[in-house]
């Protein structure tokens, strides 16, 4: 059976007739505005998601798409001798949009029905760039392949940035903001848009992803001692978010004013991910400086345990799903975001222990092979703990946050880990085996430094300073909160839900070349936005 071939025809006529009878029944007496807005909150509300495997399946794009963008510059470079392509600043960026960008788009809108067969196309697209760059480096070298495989693993390894880790924020950034705008428009399925109460959707598992990266890559994870006494240090977690407040109360202050289209069960009438965001880093770095980071797995299930427990022991399921009194005060209005910190808390303390453990020192590539089988492990033993919980307990809920969705959110966060760690060392080896060592990857392979390898390293950073990746890494802060704003322009001046499926393509491809580009701009400058 195709994947998502039936789903697609189920949600097809979904939304055709949800599309009809709100035409059909909208009020002749009340604003054309109001009318709009009713429409656009309906088309993103009463959504069940997709299957795990899709959204498993949607994990492999981004690493064949970056393997793909390292391939053809070797093979540029094997053809030239010589890198970066002509007309640098233009071409990378364009070579960057077309690989790394296009195909997320269209799989996520006109492509999405064949998305299994989308993926197989670019994965032999990377199988055949492959193998001829491994046959005709293997020509001109007198090593035996079974010899260059085995020095291959044997190998040590240096890096600038945490492995692969930096690849796994872009993307979650990038899909987030493709996301963001294209869940307005028609094209993009229902079944990838967030779900109503219970269920996984390609953008449920987008917040978990991506309050799992921040945790990632925070002072706890890094290893960073406490300076000063722990009161200090939370005043200074305190003062740190304040950018991340401003958002949310900039976001709320705008949606308010324009009347702007709100999915109100999302996080509630005056809450949004903003918010949710820098109350999670706060409640993380407090409960951090008093218990060892070392054992952050532990306390993150026992507080998705302990959360689970009052679901399912007292009425509090019941007043998150069921209670509609908004207007009676503030805990009301805005259960769903107070009550979900619980959940997004234990995926944070999860991303941090998976931080120390991602940044433990290591030399050679078969030990970073090693950590990389123990993180896809640990995707499949949470999968089947999903499977378990979704089978004794409840489904996987994005807007309670429960114990099946943290395991979801961590289980499918691994497993995208993994599959760009793997990427990367796939880079790696075609760099190796074609003498190109000045195309991007997370690794490059240790040698004794001469003057010829300074003069290699001063060109590998040209070159990867060309990267949009390296760019969006730079500024993701920015990236997002541009994307944001694009999105609200673009709402404003657009019927998303009348647009043809070509144009909505179109609008979303001008949507992401301009925050791609102004993002693009910064980096060569060397400007970095920093809002603390």
């Amino acid at each position: 059976m195709r994947l998502g071939s039936p789903i697609k025809c189920k949600e097809q006529c979904c939304e055709t007739g949800l599309l009809e009878n709100l035409h059909s029944s909208r009020p002749t007496h009340r604003p054309v505005v109001m009318a709009q807005r009713e429409l656009k909150e309906a088309f993103v509300s009463n959504l069940n998601g997709t299957s795990q495997a899709e959204v498993a399946l949607g994990s492999f794009l981004s690493p064949v798409c970056l393997v793909n963008r390292g391939l053809i510059l070797i093979l540029y470079y094997q053809s030239k001798g010589t890198l970066p392509l002509p007309l640098p600043l233009f071409s990378h960026l364009l070579l960057d949009l077309s690989v790394l960008i296009l195909p997320l788009i269209v799989s996520c809108t006109v492509l999405s029905s064949i998305l299994l067969q989308v993926t197989i196309s670019l994965i032999f697209v990377a199988a055949s760039m492959f193998c001829y760059i491994y046959r005709t480096s293997s020509y001109s070298s007198a090593q035996h392949p079974q010899n260059a495989v085995s020095s291959f693993l044997q190998s040590h390894v240096q890096f600038d940035q945490v492995p692969f880790v930096t690849l796994f924020r872009v993307f979650v950034n990038v899909k987030t903001v493709i996301s963001i705008l294209a869940v307005d428009f028609p094209v993009f399925p229902r079944r990838y848009a967030k779900t109503e109460t219970y269920g996984t959707g390609v953008m449920d598992f987008g917040v978990g992803a991506y309050v799992f990266a921040n945790a990632l890559i925070c002072p706890e994870a890094r290893r960073k001692n406490i300076s000063g006494s722990k009161i200090n240090h939370i005043t200074k977690q305190l003062v740190s978010v304040w950018p991340l407040v401003a958002l949310g109360m900039g976001r709320l202050v705008s949606v308010k004013m324009c009347n702007y289209h709100e999915h109100v069960t999302e996080y509630g009438v005056h809450w949004n991910f903003f918010f949710t965001l820098a109350i999670v880093r706060v409640m993380a770095s407090i409960l951090l400086t008093v218990l060892p980071a070392t054992q952050s797995w532990v306390f993150a299930l026992l507080m998705s345990g302990f959360y689970q427990f009052a679901l399912e022991t007292t009425q509090l399921k019941a007043f998150i799903i069921h209670n509609n009194d908004r207007e009676r005060d503030f805990l009301h209005a805005n259960k769903e975001g107070i009550f979900s910190i619980m959940g997004y808390v234990a995926i944070y303390l999860t991303g941090v222990q998976i931080g120390l453990y991602v940044t433990q020192p290591r030399s050679r590539l078969r030990e970073w092979l090693r950590a990389l089988f123990i993180l896809l492990l640990g995707s499949f033993v949470l999968y089947a703990l999903v499977c378990t919980c979704q089978t004794f307990l409840e489904p996987v809920s994005r807007r309670l946050a429960n114990l099946p969705f943290c395991l979801w959110s961590v289980a499918q966060s691994l497993f995208f880990l993994s599959c760009l760690g793997l990427a990367d060392i796939v880079l790696l080896f075609s760099k190796q085996t074609a003498s190109c060592h000045l195309v991007l990857s997370s690794w490059n392979v240790h040698k004794t430094k001469s003057d010829s390898d300074k003069i290699s390293d001063k060109k590998r950073g040209e070159v990867e300073k060309l990267c949009l990746v390296q760019a969006i890494s730079r500024n993701q802060l920015l990236f997002f909160l541009l994307g944001n704003v694009m999105t609200g322009l673009t709402n404003s001046v657009l019927d998303t839900l009348s647009c043809s499926s070509s144009f909505s393509v179109c609008v979303l491809l001008l949507y992401m070349f301009i925050n791609c580009f102004g993002i693009y701009v910064l980096h060569l400058c060397g400007i970095t936005v920093k809002f603390w």
